[in-house]
């Protein structure tokens, strides 16, 4: 089975406003990131 990442509220917090300032595309978003899409 998987290990599954563990992600701080800071990171989410990091990732929904960057994704919400609309500079780059989701997928881009991810791939800097390191997250599925």
């Amino acid at each position: 089975m998987a290990n599954r990442r563990k992600f701080t509220s800071e990171f989410k917090k990091k990732v929904v406003l960057e994704a919400l300032q609309e500079r780059v595309t989701l997928a881009d978003l991810a791939q800097k990131y390191e997250l599925h899409p």
